[in-house]
């Protein structure tokens, strides 16, 4: 995360608005019969075409697939390490909407998939995903395989290149998505939901 302070800010307009294109273009089209769910969240009542199986390797350089996560609920967001400002703000919403759940939050479990494999590696994860909470699991893998993971989960993003930047930018979507104990796909929370908010909408899918 100390890296990231030294980039430009300004990818935060970038994925805000790719945030909207994915939420109205590609994530409800997709969803059969789909309906709108909890407080602007949107639910399935038949398969969502969002999810799928993956194999990445963990922040502890273990490789893991969906299977096993299946018994608990996943909430999953794309990200990269390097992002200055979108990314380490929707890790700490998701931080504290776990805290504030208490001894439920343990039923999910927090997701960082990256979607900048060439930096993200297993001991970039394993130094930046301490810094949000401590269950939080930090995914990384080659780009054929994080290629693949995103376009399970309709997940949109692309190298942006900046001459006037030491490091460059990676524009993507901001989304969160609850995954069920069994891998199927319950609902997604766009970008800027607040910790109380995110809290109250998961306590009631866990029931």
């Amino acid at each position: 995360m100390k890296k990231a302070h030294l980039l430009l800010i300004g990818v935060g307009g970038m994925a805000l608005a790719a945030t909207i294109v994915v939420l109205i273009v590609i994530v409800q089209p997709l969803l059969f019969g789909g309906a709108p769910g909890i407080s602007g969240t949107v639910t399935s009542r038949g398969t969502a075409l969002v999810g799928g199986p993956f194999s990445l390797t963990d922040h502890t350089g273990k490789r893991v697939t969906e299977k096993d996560f299946l018994g608990r609920h996943m909430l999953i967001f794309f990200g990269y390490t390097y992002c200055p400002d979108v990314c380490p703000g929707e890790l700490q919403v998701v931080a504290a909407a776990l805290d504030a759940l208490g001894d439920k939050g343990k039923q999910i479990q927090p997701v960082f998939i990256t979607i900048d494999p060439e930096r993200d590696t297993v001991q970039q994860l394993a130094d930046y995903v301490p810094h949000f909470h401590k269950r939080l699991i930090g995914l990384t893998g080659t780009a054929d395989e994080i290629a693949k993971a995103a376009k399970a989960y309709r997940v949109y993003f692309a190298k942006v290149e900046d001459e006037n930047a030491s490091e460059y930018l990676m524009d993507h979507s901001s989304i969160l998505y609850l995954m069920g104990p069994k891998g199927e796909f319950l609902g997604h929370f766009g970008y800027g939901t607040q910790p109380k908010e995110l809290a109250d909408k998961l306590a009631q899918y866990l029931g």
